[in-house]
């Protein structure tokens, strides 16, 4: 008999695609789950829509909250109503293919793992495809494809698409609260490298999922350094990035183990010292190479003349960002 599993759904203004969402969960292979929704406290009709399926199928418990709490500490109220030994994520504007649930839960058992999550495909509000694949638009293949099994996967850049997770129950505790300190630490980045840190990870290239892009995603394919022609942008955004989560690394950093404690303040050390740094840095390569050293060679060389020699970088930067430019990739 299948095991039931906890579905997690938080929604705020969703009116306009909530129902495919919940229909496509709902018309699962896999049946026995327990749909939990939380809602804060959204103002169109997304609650009206949310009673009627509650009524309609006995499978869905519906929370709605009194006071608005943000997406994270909403999805942190879920994970505490978690009773199931696995349970999952859901975006509220996405649609699941059928076989979502069933593939997942085979992935899971076959392989002994405590969290699976997976590729997607990127469609339009229309559901027209964008990207055949979520993974190789955001450059995240190559690096699952390295890192699985190891606990880089989730260290230096979030590699995990929440909506795509399936995992274990018994990981909730060590996961929550999820830290706030740095909105470059979102609850699937905590989630996945939580359990990169206590447990075995597995991918699945497979797209179960149409993740849809509308315009007001609170998180989507948005490549921010894209939009930026200017490399000293670039660098203050990638600082910033690292300073958010390595800030949020050491504040827990108990969680980690003694050789990544050790890094994880010596990182932060680096680029709080790499901010004040405009031109030329000679100082702390080492905790650099650390962090870098198993990346590929282009992108190693890349990310050390951003951080350490932005003077030269800025000219080869101009260089080729007009040959993208007229090929087409920005």
């Amino acid at each position: 008999m299948e095991k039931q599993i906890d579905v997690l759904l938080a929604t705020y203004n969703g009116e306009k695609y909530v129902k495919e969402q919940i229909e496509s969960i709902l018309n699962q292979t896999y049946r026995n789950i327990r749909i939990i929704i939380s809602d804060d406290c959204s103002t169109d009709n997304t609650v009206k829509i949310l009673e009627e399926y509650k009524e309609k199928d006995k499978r869905i418990e519906l929370y709605t909250q009194k006071e608005n709490l943000g997406v994270v500490k909403n999805i942190e109220f879920l994970l505490k109503k978690v009773e199931n030994e696995l349970y999952m994520l859901s975006d509220q504007d996405d649609v699941w293919l059928p076989k979502k649930i069933e593939k997942s839960v085979e992935t899971l058992k076959e392989k002994k793992a405590d969290l699976v999550f997976g590729d997607l495909e990127v469609v339009d509000k229309e559901l027209n495809t964008i990207y055949p694949s979520f993974g190789d638009f955001m450059l995240l293949n190559d690096k699952i494809k390295k890192y699985i099994g190891t606990n880089r996967i989730n260290y230096l850049y979030n590699c995990v698409t929440g909506c795509t997770v399936l995992c274990k129950k018994s990981l909730i505790e060590k996961i929550l609260p999820f830290p706030t300190t740095s909105k470059y630490v979102i609850h699937d980045f905590w989630i996945g490298l939580i359990a990169s840190l206590n447990g075995k990870m597995v991918y699945m290239p497979e797209k179960y999922i149409k993740y849809r892009q509308h315009g007001n995603n609170e998180v989507g394919t948005k490549k921010v350094s894209h939009e930026m022609d200017n490399l000293v942008e670039i660098r203050q955004l990638f600082i910033n990035v690292k300073l958010g989560v390595f800030k949020t690394y050491v504040e827990n950093n108990e969680k980690f183990t003694k050789d990544l404690q050790e890094l994880n303040v010596q990182a932060l050390e680096y680029f709080t010292m790499l901010e004040k740094k405009k031109n030329i840095n000679f100082r702390r390569w080492n905790i650099f190479h650390k962090l870098y050293k198993t990346e590929k060679f282009m992108y190693y060389i890349e990310n050390f003349i951003i951080m350490n020699f932005p003077i030269i970088g800025k000219y080869l930067f101009k260089v080729r960002y007009i040959i993208l430019k007229k090929i087409k990739k920005r």
